[in-house]
């Protein structure tokens, strides 16, 4: 069998992993790249292999850095099945098509404002593309073994992986040999997630690394950071404003407030919701509460401690807001989305303060801000930052590169050989050089494009 990696091999975006059998190809993930231009720019790229040539697509989970170029892959030319878990396929179907309409509209937006170099700006994809690409999936249950179809002996499921609804790593076997995609690994202590399951066995292994190079600070630590940031924003009578990605980051920071709240770590400030796509992931908490450890209750009671913001006027009207404030706006890196509009408000007020409660990949907003930049463009134009920005660490879905060994290490024999992907160079190298020391296991960093053999 030939895996091709054709994303997330030299960066910590765009996973898509291509299997061909000779009978069949399947491609493991289908992911938007984010980040820097160049990457960015891989989105417009011919598909390495011709999407109608492709049989099925299985997704790890609903992210669009592992699912977004669905609805393109879809527009070329793909029609076989899309493979997920329920919650994967729910959460996909807010995701595909909020990025859809995105796309959209900031298309849209740079053709009105004439701030684009391209005549004219065109959408990745549209809205009809991404409901294609939806209307295909079939679901499956978590550790019950499928068929990926007719043409081949190749046995499918998914394990839970934590991290997020629906997610999973997609286990493979044929001929008692064992292919194991990790997909993105959850943390054994998250504050919303259970802990990530692991497959017994993997020949082949292909292990995320997004924080092969660090270890996470404590969340307690963390909830005390942000009441910090919280308490002393509102003493100066600035808002809080927390770019977050709707699907999973936002809930977690919902149950953080929520928590401070009731313990009196941080005054009862009015919480602002401003993301149509995180307000409908969080209504499926109480659809899928087996996958999380969140009680009745405690979902209830984000859903109470938070003002909900659903239309473009509605977040307008949050620029009217004159008392101390704590606003959740998607998008996590600040890449696109409403947070640009409330960035270019209140970046330029030392009152405010922007708080980022995650990972953000080189050549994001989201880094340049973390970074230090004191100013940065949007929407064509450049806004000064004079409001404080933090960089929480600890409230991460991600497993650290401790947890990611530990997972590895619960496998019940070696794998013969492990590729590290999803990570960014120095992080994906720091834990190749750590499996092959500590576990003494055969890895490598695959190079993006690259192929090899694997045998199943």
């Amino acid at each position: 069998m030939k895996l091709a990696f054709l994303g997330a091999a030299d960066t910590v975006t765009g996973s898509r992993f291509l299997l061909e059998t000779g009978a069949a190809k399947f491609l493991v993930d289908c992911g938007l790249f984010q980040g820097f231009k160049k990457l960015r720019q891989r989105n417009w790229s011919p598909f390495p292999a011709a999407p109608a040539s492709i049989d099925a697509v299985l997704l790890t989970h609903a992210h669009l850095d592992h699912s977004g170029w669905l609805p393109a892959l879809v527009r070329e030319g793909f029609r076989g099945p899309v493979f997920a878990t329920e919650g994967t396929r729910e959460l996909a179907g807010i995701l595909l098509r909020d990025s859809a309409r995105l796309q959209e509209e900031e298309a849209e937006f740079a053709n009105r404002h004439g701030y684009s170099k391209h005549a004219p700006a065109l959408a990745l994809y549209e809205t009809a593309d991404a409901e294609r690409a939806l209307a295909g999936f079939r679901t499956e249950r978590f550790g019950v073994p499928f068929a990926l179809g007719e043409t081949d002996s190749i046995s499918a499921r998914f394990v839970p992986a934590g991290h997020l609804l629906g997610a999973a790593s997609v286990v493979l076997q044929r001929n008692g040999r064992t292919l194991v995609f990790s997909g993105d690994i959850g943390r054994e202590e998250d504050l919303v997630m259970r802990a990530p399951q692991v497959p017994q066995f993997a020949d082949t292994l292909v292990i995320e690394s997004t924080y092969g190079d660090r270890r996470h600070g404590d969340i307690d630590e963390a909830l005390a950071q942000l009441a910090r940031v919280v308490r002393d924003t509102a003493a100066r009578g600035g808002t809080v404003l927390i770019p977050s990605f709707a699907v999973g980051r936002a809930q977690s920071l919902l149950v953080a407030l929520h928590r401070l709240r009731e313990s009196g770590s941080i005054p009862a400030l009015p919480v602002y919701l401003d993301s149509p796509m995180a307000i409908d992931a969080t209504r499926l908490y109480r659809r899928f509460n087996g996958d999380h450890r969140l009680s009745d209750a405690e979902c209830e009671a984000i859903y109470r401690g938070a003002r909900f913001v659903n239309t473009p006027e509605e977040s307008k009207r949050l620029a009217q807001v004159r008392v101390p404030s704590i606003l959740i706006s998607a998008s996590g890196m600040a890449t696109g989305g409403r947070v640009l509009h409330h960035l270019k408000r209140l970046l330029p007020d030392p009152a405010n303060h922007v708080v980022f409660a995650g990972f953000q990949a080189g050549g994001t907003r989201g880094a340049h801000l973390v970074g230090g930049a004191r100013e940065v463009k949007i929407h064509g134009a450049w806004h000064p930052v004079n409001a404080s920005v933090t960089q929480l660490d600890g409230f991460s879905a991600h497993a650290d590169a401790d947890e990611l060994l530990g997972w590895m290490r619960r496998l019940h024999r070696a794998p013969q050989q492990v590729y590290v992907v999803h990570g960014e160079p120095e992080a994906a190298d720091r834990l190749r050089h750590r499996i092959a020391d500590e576990l003494g296991w055969r890895a490598r960093v695959p190079e993006h494009g690259e192929t090899v053999d694997v045998a199943l």
